[in-house]
């Protein structure tokens, strides 16, 4: 690698942006000064390149590995036939069913997706060869040195800058559309409102030590305007963006799912709905597509197929909306969290990585969950935002074969944070509740399963800790007998989400033993390394129920429907099932949500025949393990948590 920078110092700047000291790996080893020297060498603001940077990768090199949409580096400089060669095809696995369960609707198979045929790819997908020319850096130190690749992202920002006709300018506020043109978006709107949260990033300020333990800072310039203007300079295309739900200033496009008789009285591929006039929203389901963007876009738009309400690209943060928000997708697996939600897609593999989340589908995603939160008054928190993997069964059969996205490597400390609703401590060692929160580049438990099932995942930051039967890591994992039976054990597997909490997640207080602390999970004690040296959790307040005074145990559900005489003659009772889950005399879970018993019957393509069911039994949605489930109001003490709690 330093061989390819001594070589670039002696190009001449052919391109007009490149000069005689071209930076290639500090000597110092510091990011931070390589960000100065690409500055310096270009004729770049350092802000504006610390800024992009930030948006793209939040300064972070993730071992040379490459993001979903095939991007290296700090900079995100784009190889996706590099990357498609080391990760050649993938399957649509995500959104495999409608979630009826008993219902009358059938399953629907999962598709398989393709990768994205290589000589199709549009420029944007290639910029790290532009890079390699305009520098005379080669690609691969392009893709694998942090230092290396901060210049070939200074060196396009440059030239962005000349191919626009704007001046190589002191003042960041002038970079406006080139760091608009940066993100590779191939419209306006989502290539302005990266460039606006970039604009945002340095009036803020930012500093962060990287997954490469490289402290990295932007200093705040609350005075920086962008050039008033230059948004009219951008030159992509408009999207339609005619009845998107997003909040103004984010590239929303409105690709429609199909409502439509497919035969034999079926019909695909969602409910109207008129929600929240018939029934509340109050939670949103984050998913990952496990497939690209382009087949997740084939596969919404199949008639035969299941909708969700959102897409979130994974290159630029780009939104596609394809179901009014009043209507319900067949996203979640269990009917009734699908009536009662919002799901969102993003492009990506939980199994994989290596192929990270980029900042900008975090920002944009976190930007419309708080929206979509604002419009329906969901509380911002892990009970009411669920990824797919906390989820309940609808009944005991369907646990094995729930979904397991976005999985342990979506960061859910820094999504919550973006949406403004930090993961803080709340109370001291007395509020009796815990809420999980590692740090996420430095938690790095061990998974397996990733590639091949036996088989080690690389090494990589992680928003869950990993819950055993005594405080110690040589104890077993603790047990979920919905998942594994009486007799199995939890394992490291990448999809088992047996012995696993997850950022946000609350869990009420059983024991502390020095650098452990226990909590109830799924009828259970169960121990997490918790050291305050390193915390992995912090102290919490909260509701929390108990099984009522006489009851040795209590059942838990994995859906609140109504008690059998709430349902009129016309509509099908649902049964009420038990999970193989009790909760014993003396534990306790925290609250979540208080719903009373509803069902949503709607189960064909005529509409004349829906109706909402609502019954007098009341049900509190809890954190069981990593799933929630609920428990009738009438079984349970509802109580603060610090009454009675462990110190």
């Amino acid at each position: 690698m330093a061989t390819a920078a001594a070589a670039a110092a002696a190009l001449l700047p052919v391109f007009g942006v490149a000069h005689a000291a071209e930076p290639g790996p500090s000597a110092a080893g510091s990011l931070q000064q390589a960000f100065t020297d690409a500055a310096k060498a270009y004729h770049v603001p350092q802000s504006v390149l610390l800024g992009v940077s930030y948006l793209e990768s939040r300064w972070d090199g993730h071992q040379g590995m490459p993001s979903v949409t095939g991007g290296y580096g700090p900079m995100h400089l784009t190889d996706t036939r590099t990357a498609l060669a080391d990760f050649p095809s993938k399957g649509m696995g995500d959104g495999a069913d409608d979630g009826r369960g008993d219902d009358t609707r059938p399953m629907i198979s999962a598709a398989t997706a393709q990768a994205p045929d290589l000589a199709a790819l549009p420029a944007s997908y290639t910029t790290l060869d532009r890079a390699a020319t305009l520098t005379g850096l080669s690609a691969g130190a392009l893709r694998e040195d942090a230092a290396t690749n901060v210049a070939g992202g200074a060196a396009l920002l440059a030239d962005t800058q000349k191919s626009l006709g704007e001046p190589l300018s002191s003042d960041p506020g002038d970079w406006y559309a080139a760091v608009a043109r940066y993100s590779g978006a191939d419209d306006t709107a989502t290539a302005a409102a990266f460039a606006d949260d970039v604009f945002d990033v340095l009036k803020q300020g930012q500093t962060r030590t990287t997954d490469a333990g490289q402290r990295v800072t932007l200093a705040a310039a609350p005075a920086v305007k962008p050039a008033a203007g230059q948004a009219a300079r951008i030159g992509l295309k408009q999207v339609n963006a005619a009845g998107t739900e997003c909040p103004s200033g984010l590239g929303c496009e409105w690709i429609p799912a199909p409502y439509e008789d497919t035969g034999g009285g079926d019909y695909g591929n969602y409910d109207k709905a008129d929600r929240p006039n018939t029934e509340k929203i109050d939670t949103i389901v984050i998913h990952d597509t496990e497939g690209y963007w382009d087949t997740a876009l084939q596969l919404v738009q199949d008639p035969t197929y299941l909708a969700w309400h959102y897409t979130v690209r994974s290159s630029d943060g780009h939104i596609a909306q394809h179901l009014n928000t009043k209507d319900v997708g067949w996203h979640a697996g269990n009917w009734y969290t699908n009536s009662k939600s919002v799901g969102i897609e993003h492009e990506g593999f939980l199994t994989d990585p290596g192929t990270w989340y980029t900042e900008s589908m975090y920002r944009t995603s976190a930007r419309l969950v708080k929206y979509l939160a604002a419009k329906y008054h969901i509380p911002l928190d892990r009970q009411h935002i669920l990824g797919h993997d906390n989820v309940p069964g609808p009944t005991a059969s369907y646990i094995s074969g729930m979904h397991t996205d976005p999985g342990p490597y979506w960061d859910w400390g820094h999504y919550m944070a973006l949406m403004g609703a930090p993961l803080r401590a709340t109370a001291g060692a007395w509020g009796g509740v815990v809420t999980i929160a590692p740090d996420y580049d430095t938690n790095q438990p061990v998974y397996t399963g990733c590639v091949t099932a036996a088989a080690v995942c690389p090494a990589h930051g992680s928003d869950a800790v990993r819950l055993y039967t005594a405080p110690s890591e040589d104890a077993p994992l603790v047990k979920d007998i919905g998942l594994h039976g009486a007799t199995g054990a939890s394992t490291t597997g990448v999809n088992d989400v047996g012995a696993r909490a997850s950022a946000g997640q609350q869990f009420a207080v059983a024991e502390r033993q020095g650098d452990w602390t226990a909590v109830w999970y799924l009828g259970q004690k169960a121990w997490f390394h918790n050291p305050a040296s390193q915390p992995t959790a912090v102290n919490s307040i909260g509701l929390v129920i108990t099984p009522r005074k006489g009851l040795a145990s209590i059942p838990v559900y994995g859906r609140a429907y109504p008690e059998a005489a709430a349902y009129p003659a016309d509509v099908p009772v649902q049964g009420i099932f038990p999970m193989p889950y009790a909760i014993p005399a003396g534990q306790r879970y925290v609250v979540g949500n208080v719903v009373p018993g509803e069902y949503f019957y709607s189960t064909s393509f005529d509409t004349s025949n829906q109706k909402v069911v609502r019954g007098k039994q009341l049900y509190y949605e809890i954190q069981l393990g990593h799933r929630v489930e609920y428990v009738m109001a009438s079984d349970v003490t509802l109580l603060p948590s610090v009454l009675g709690a462990p110190r």
